[in-house]
């Protein structure tokens, strides 16, 4: 018998035990310092050079680079190898599912990278650590060696458009599945939250991993309120199995 597609859709929630704070939880980002996202907002980075320098020193000291991946990532990429088919839709930009083992082609990253970098003005692309090296030396504000154009992080800023081919891609790995799993995802932030959803209405089992409510609980099959470090393998080796 063919194994089910198993979609998971993950949120910062994830990434929590490898020590990258989430956003928009009780002790989230936003809600300590709502400056912080003028940083990420492409609007006020692109015409503020103050904020883009206040990016690249936040960026510098950020824990994204040198985190690894935690229990539940490691879960994920041995459901994988273990021959069930897995595709991976997040909403993270750490790149830690990679780390832990999953294909890159496996893992669509909705809201880019922040292990690279990318130009705004030619779309000259390059790793994250070069540019740090640069800010590390002394450039405050590193433009961008092809063109001279303003340099920013290969994620999605606050004002962007997502990667409608990504995007494309995870609705159709949604419609797709039998099972789908939002998990550490407070499913606010559309369209990835939309997801669910699609999921629900083309039949798959929607299961729900996440310490708060979200707006989609009464659509899931399951909901899962447990710590995600220990709730998400275990409910992966029961697809496993």
């Amino acid at each position: 018998m063919a194994k089910p597609l198993v979609a998971l859709l993950s949120g910062a929630g994830i990434s929590t035990d490898s020590g990258i704070p989430d956003y928009r939880g009780p002790n989230g980002l936003w809600r300590r310092d709502p400056e912080a996202e003028k940083l990420v907002t492409y609007e006020y980075y692109m015409t503020d050079p103050e904020i883009r320098r206040r990016s690249w020193r936040m960026r510098r000291e950020n824990r994204t680079l040198r985190a690894e991946p935690n229990a539940a990532h490691r879960a994920v990429a041995e459901l994988e190898r273990s021959g069930v088919p897995v595709r991976v839709i997040t909403q993270n930009v750490d790149g830690l599912h990679q780390l832990a083992g999953m294909p890159a082609r496996k893992v669509l990253e909705l809201h880019g990278s922040a292990r690279g970098v990318v130009c705004t003005g030619c779309g000259a692309r390059g790793p994250m650590e070069d540019a740090l090296a640069r800010v590390e030396a002394g450039e405050a504000d590193p433009p961008c060696l092809e063109c001279g154009g303003i340099l920013k992080s290969a994620t999605v800023m606050f004002g962007e458009r997502l990667d409608p081919v990504v995007l494309g891609q995870a609705v159709a790995v949604t419609k797709a599945c039998q099972v789908f799993i939002a998990v550490g995802s407070s499913l606010q932030v559309q369209p990835a939250a939309g997801l669910a959803d699609v999921a629900a209405d083309h039949g798959a089992r929607l299961v729900i991993v996440n310490a708060e409510p979200t707006p989609y609980d009464d659509r899931a099959d399951e909901i899962i309120r447990e710590p995600i470090g220990t709730a998400l393998p275990a409910l992966l080796r029961t697809l496993g199995d």
